[in-house]
């Protein structure tokens, strides 16, 4: 993959930098939290703020020194670098919204975990209002890495932007001038982690239904020899109950990833549903707080099948 030169303007200094966050999910918190204790100043906005929702990221914001902004163009024109942290379906639409009132040469990092054709029309238009756009796509889960967290960047400005993140303390490697191989690269292993999360729930779950997890799981021990099926068990169920909708929202951009390719995403599509339907329950309160879902995949399994025969005794 050939990469074309770039260098930082001569002053753009990224250590004197203002950050905005787009975003002030789990994702914003995190990296904003590791970049204050550096100095960094940051500012964020969210469309929480002024809901009712809003209560816990000003909070976060009042413990961490983080400015939260009024309004988006607030927030854009005020900042040297700009960090998309939405959901995945918003990608493209906060690209647009950011367009309208960017800063002239100003790094827009997309950290969403969006198809590389969303990539692609929100680099255009980024780009066309005289931003520079760079493609990020995060490559294993966030919180144990939080700011190192294994990161590759796309597009046309990827290289420029390198070792400006390597400045403020990201662990980010520039691997194509061309926007979508990051992202492609990202929603491929997705097909594969978040499908097997799926395949997990829908397996064990149907295994304690049918009281033969036992003879499943050492079945996949003697297949697999070096994972622990038990823990991942435990592990799988806790992180679709606490993060099932924006994994549900990725998947449905790895599905999209997957048909831009010309394939019919059956795999793709269906683990989008089963994690939008644990999401579901758990926003129903099956599963008790979701901050606290880390109890034995068993416990939750039970939870699932008291459920389903409850619903068909209403029938």
């Amino acid at each position: 993959m050939s990469m074309s030169g770039h260098a930082l303007p001569a002053g753009a200094d990224p250590r004197a930098w203002r950050i905005g966050f787009v975003g002030y999910g789990e994702v914003g918190r995190i990296l904003s939290e590791d970049l204050r204790a550096q100095g960094f100043a940051v500012s964020a906005f969210d469309i929480k703020l002024g809901s009712s929702a809003e209560g816990p990221l000003r909070d976060h914001a009042a413990a961490h020194g983080v400015r939260l902004a009024n309004d988006l163009a607030a927030l854009t024109a005020a900042a040297d670098f700009i960090i998309s942290a939405v959901t995945a379906s918003q990608a493209v639409v906060v690209a647009e919204a950011c367009a309208v009132t960017i800063p002239p040469g100003v790094f827009f990092l997309d950290f969403n975990s969006a198809s590389p054709g969303a990539k692609q029309r929100a680099g255009a238009v980024i780009d066309a209002a005289g931003g520079r756009y760079v493609e990020g796509a995060v490559m294993t889960s966030l919180p144990p890495y939080r700011i190192r967290v294994p990161l590759l960047l796309g597009g046309a400005h990827a290289q420029a932007l390198q070792p400006a993140l390597a400045a403020l303390g990201f662990d980010a490697k520039a691997v194509s001038d061309r926007l979508g191989v990051a992202s492609a690269t990202k929603m491929c292993r997705s097909v594969m982690i978040k499908g097997l999360e799926a395949m997990v729930i829908e397996s064990f779950t149907t295994a304690r239904a049918y009281g033969v997890e036992r003879e499943v799981l050492a079945s996949l021990a003697e297949t697999f020899p070096g994972i622990d099926w038990e823990k991942q068990g435990d592990y799988f169920f806790m992180r679709v109950i606490q993060h099932g909708r924006r994994r549900a929202e990725e998947m449905r951009e790895a599905a999209q990833t997957v048909r831009e390719a010309g394939l019919e995403p059956w795999s793709a599509a269906g683990t989008a549903e089963r994690q939008a339907w644990v999401a579901d329950r758990a926003d129903e309160g099956l599963f008790g707080e979701r901050a606290k879902a880390g109890r034995p995949w068993r416990e939750h399994a039970d939870q699932i099948l008291e459920q389903i025969r409850s619903d068909s005794n209403k029938r």
